[in-house]
Protein backbone atom coordinates (compact mmCIF):
# COMPACT_ATOMS: atom_id res chain seq x y z
CA UNK A 1 0.00 0.00 0.00
CA UNK A 2 1.38 3.39 -0.89
CA UNK A 3 1.48 6.18 1.71
CA UNK A 4 -0.08 9.56 0.55
CA UNK A 5 1.75 11.37 2.66
CA UNK A 6 4.77 10.89 0.74
CA UNK A 7 2.95 12.20 -2.53
CA UNK A 8 4.38 15.52 -3.58
CA UNK A 9 1.21 17.44 -3.76
CA UNK A 10 -0.26 16.18 0.01
CA UNK A 11 0.85 18.85 2.35
CA UNK A 12 2.49 18.51 5.64
CA UNK A 13 -0.17 17.78 8.29
CA UNK A 14 0.88 18.25 12.23
CA UNK A 15 -1.72 17.39 14.85
CA UNK A 16 -1.10 20.61 17.26
CA UNK A 17 -1.13 20.07 21.24
CA UNK A 18 -3.56 21.78 23.48
CA UNK A 19 -1.44 24.99 24.52
CA UNK A 20 -0.06 25.06 20.50
CA UNK A 21 -4.18 24.98 19.82
CA UNK A 22 -4.99 28.01 22.39
CA UNK A 23 -2.15 30.09 20.68
CA UNK A 24 -3.48 29.94 17.92
CA UNK A 25 -7.05 30.79 18.17
CA UNK A 26 -5.73 33.59 20.74
CA UNK A 27 -3.73 34.63 17.51
CA UNK A 28 -6.57 35.06 15.28
CA UNK A 29 -9.06 35.68 18.18
CA UNK A 30 -11.72 32.63 17.42
CA UNK A 31 -12.78 30.19 18.85
CA UNK A 32 -12.67 26.16 17.72
CA UNK A 33 -15.46 26.26 16.69
CA UNK A 34 -14.82 29.32 14.15
CA UNK A 35 -11.98 27.18 12.54
CA UNK A 36 -12.94 25.66 8.81
CA UNK A 37 -13.78 21.88 9.49
CA UNK A 38 -11.75 18.71 8.05
CA UNK A 39 -14.05 14.77 8.88
CA UNK A 40 -12.33 12.37 10.73
CA UNK A 41 -13.13 10.57 7.76
CA UNK A 42 -10.18 12.18 5.37
CA UNK A 43 -7.78 9.80 4.62
CA UNK A 44 -4.76 11.69 5.90
CA UNK A 45 -6.52 12.49 9.17
CA UNK A 46 -6.74 8.77 9.74
CA UNK A 47 -3.05 8.06 8.89
CA UNK A 48 -1.77 10.71 10.95
CA UNK A 49 -4.50 9.61 14.11
CA UNK A 50 -6.47 12.53 14.58
CA UNK A 51 -9.31 12.39 16.65
CA UNK A 52 -12.42 14.29 16.76
CA UNK A 53 -11.89 17.81 18.27
CA UNK A 54 -7.89 17.66 17.13
CA UNK A 55 -6.60 21.35 15.61
CA UNK A 56 -4.51 20.56 12.69
CA UNK A 57 -1.51 23.11 11.37
CA UNK A 58 -1.57 22.14 7.34
CA UNK A 59 1.65 23.16 5.42
CA UNK A 60 1.01 24.13 2.16
CA UNK A 61 3.79 24.86 -0.82
CA UNK A 62 2.35 28.31 -2.57
CA UNK A 63 4.54 29.58 -5.81
CA UNK A 64 3.55 33.45 -4.60
CA UNK A 65 4.02 33.00 -0.81
CA UNK A 66 6.28 30.18 -0.66
CA UNK A 67 4.58 28.13 2.22
CA UNK A 68 0.78 28.85 3.18
CA UNK A 69 -0.21 27.62 6.87
CA UNK A 70 -3.72 26.57 7.43
CA UNK A 71 -5.79 25.21 10.31
CA UNK A 72 -8.24 22.85 10.47
CA UNK A 73 -10.57 21.40 13.62
CA UNK A 74 -11.30 17.59 13.25
CA UNK A 75 -15.01 16.73 13.29
CA UNK A 76 -17.07 13.65 13.19
CA UNK A 77 -19.27 14.73 9.86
Amino acid sequence: MTNILNHQLVPKYEILDKKQAEEVLHKFEINKNQLPKIFASDPVVKIINAKIGDVLKIKRQSLTAGESIYYRRVIDK
